[in-house]
């Protein structure tokens, strides 16, 4: 029976272990999307839940849970500045998990886990960098790249 087993285990000793996830979560909070195997998303999707509900309730207690558990600073900063506004009213699920096929070197099933709406985000900053570009070359007087080289 599986009675009080629970976890991943991922064929590591409790500290390798400890320091995989701990790295993981904190690569998802920084980069918004991280490309890993299937077990280790799916072990470090509830601890990254975890960390944006702490990052929403914005309390000197949660920020020292997040900071004892997280590697950086800068993760922190951006969990409890960015990540608590952004998720402030959603009540769950911030994480999805996409698969993405096998691992070219060794056959590995490759998942990629990313913070849900960060799509969103990653658009809404490429369209103002098009945009900064179109107005810095109509300053310049010459036309954009794109339409050069449509011409």
């Amino acid at each position: 029976m599986r009675h009080k087993v629970a976890g991943f285990k991922l064929k590591r000793d409790v500290g390798a272990r400890r320091a995989l996830l701990r790295n993981l979560v904190t690569s998802v909070i920084l980069q918004e999307r991280v490309v890993t195997t299937i077990p280790k998303a799916k072990a470090v999707k509830p601890l990254v839940e975890k960390m944006i509900t702490l990052g929403k309730r914005d309390t000197l207690h949660a920020r020292r849970q997040a900071a004892a558990f997280l590697c950086t600073p800068a993760s922190v900063k951006k969990l409890f500045d960015t990540l608590g506004t952004r998720f402030g009213q959603r009540k769950g699920g911030y994480t999805r998990i996409t698969r993405l096929g096998p691992r070219k070197g060794d056959g590995a099933e490759q998942a990629m886990i990313e913070l849900v709406g960060s799509e969103l985000v990653k658009r809404a900053a490429d369209r103002a960098k098009r945009r900064e570009e179109r107005l810095k070359a109509q300053r310049e007087g010459r036309e954009p790249e794109e339409e050069q080289e449509e011409k």
